[in-house]
């Protein structure tokens, strides 16, 4: 009798715990593009924000002139002017990775690698690599606070999020003033550029805010999910070092490794990534087994049925994409990862159009997808054409998929400089090398 009571008292507690969360969840979710709205916009914005657009300017005229305008930021001519500038990038900072003495938090590292790549590739700022450090530390307390509840008190992350947001405008607008100032010596256009150039063919001259605001949606749109799938996939070449080993193979079929290891030189093109297969299927297996985010949200135009179940028009639906890639008829062994499924010869995705979408799918799909999944290739070329690595850990870290999914303990791995020979140079040999007479 006393267990079956304390059993009861389990459950009711174990009830309880899920209603407070579940209670929890709707009140984030219903808060939380409230709170990012808030977090990265003054009142003092001019912007048109249409009904129903839940605070983002996404329908009705200004919505399509929005579309056109991310439609430049990453059409194939923009993505060819970053290229260049993106790989430069990667390759300091996977050198910065070899000559540190120890290993790294891979997550943490790739946080920084992507919040630079906004910064100095996509928007096109000149920043002070001092500035640029306390200006990431200041991004990261802004998303850190992202998902905290729009309780504005004192030390609550409300308030956190929005002194952030203070300090990363003031920092952003005297970006935007000195990059305005100096149109000296590009040779490409960048994201903001094309922001800028677009709105004055429409007529519509941008205020600093606007700006200000732009450039944060920007930053936020390029960081985290691209810094998580880049963890993915450095800890998948880890894991199977034949996929890491085939990809080199590929490189050295195409050119862009010689026989003897080291990388050629010259800058990396789109036709030629495009060409490495192997690499296309290894970016979708990444994205397919660890989709950085859950799933996303649509609302329901017309009413339609469901095994049985009437889904009605207006109605917020929320698809999973990590459901929807595990259970996907089309895919044998699901959770193994294997890139050949991708291949010419397998193409397990060929039949269907939503067994595999990690960038969402419909009209609403990711619009970066192709500068994602460009980061992602060029990533993956650098590291198999310039760099040895290997786990600093005894066993690989557990993956959590909150809020993206990334390791627990961030994937502590050491990074060595190479030879002309792709052989592995030590840290007090890298000293000696570097050193001046």
């Amino acid at each position: 009798m006393l267990f079956e009571g304390l059993e009861l008292v389990s459950a009711l507690a174990t009830l309880a715990a899920c209603l407070v969360s579940v209670t929890l969840l709707l009140a984030v979710s219903q808060q939380l593009w409230q709170l990012r709205w808030a977090a990265t916009r003054d009142k003092s914005c001019k912007l048109p924000i249409p009904k129903g657009s839940m605070g983002f300017p996404l329908i009705g005229e200004t919505g399509h002139w929005l579309l056109q305008v991310f439609s430049k930021i990453f059409s194939h001519e923009a993505l060819e002017s970053y290229l260049p500038k993106i790989q430069l990038v990667i390759q300091d900072t996977l050198r910065a990775w070899s000559s540190h003495p120890e290993a790294i938090n891979v997550y943490q590292e790739a946080q920084k690698l992507t919040f630079r790549m906004a910064i100095r590739v996509l928007l096109g700022f000149s920043i002070p690599e001092e500035d640029l450090g306390h200006l990431f530390e200041v991004y990261q307390q802004f998303v850190e606070n992202i998902f905290s509840l729009p309780v504005d008190l004192p030390f609550s992350g409300y308030r956190r999020g929005i002194q952030a947001r203070q300090i990363l405008q003031k920092g952003l607008e005297k970006a935007i003033r000195e990059k305005l100032q100096c149109t000296q010596g590009k040779d490409y256009s960048d994201a903001l550029d094309i922001l800028i150039e677009s709105s004055k063919e429409h007529g519509k001259e941008m205020s600093m805010q606007e700006l200000k605001d732009g450039t944060l949606e920007l930053i936020f749109a390029a960081y985290a999910t691209t810094a998580s799938a880049s963890t993915s996939l450095i800890m998948q070449l880890l894991k199977h070092p034949a996929v890491l080993e085939k990809l080199r193979e590929e490189l050295r079929a195409q050119g862009i490794l010689h026989s003897g290891g080291c990388p050629c030189e010259g800058t990396l093109r789109l036709d030629t990534l495009s060409g490495l297969r192997y690499l296309d299927c290894v970016i979708k297996e990444v994205m397919r087994l660890f989709t950085p985010i859950s799933g996303g949200y649509r609302t329901v135009l017309q009413t339609f049925e469901l095994d049985g179940f009437q889904i009605p028009k207006g109605w917020s639906v929320m698809y999973s994409i990590r459901d929807t890639h595990d259970t996907a008829p089309v895919f044998k062994d699901v959770n193994v990862f294997d890139p050949d499924r991708f291949s010419q010869a397998r193409r397990e995705d060929k039949d269907g159009r939503f067994h595999y979408l990690p960038f969402g799918g419909g009209v609403r799909t990711c619009l970066g997808k192709h500068l994602a999944k460009l980061f992602l290739k060029v990533l993956a070329v650098e590291l198999a054409s310039t760099s040895r690595f290997e786990l600093a850990t005894r066993t690989f870290p557990r993956v959590t998929l909150v809020p993206v999914v990334h390791p627990v303990d961030g994937l502590s791995v050491k990074f060595f400089g190479l030879d002309s020979n792709q052989n592995k140079i030590l840290p007090e040999t890298e000293a000696m090398l570097s050193a001046t007479v």
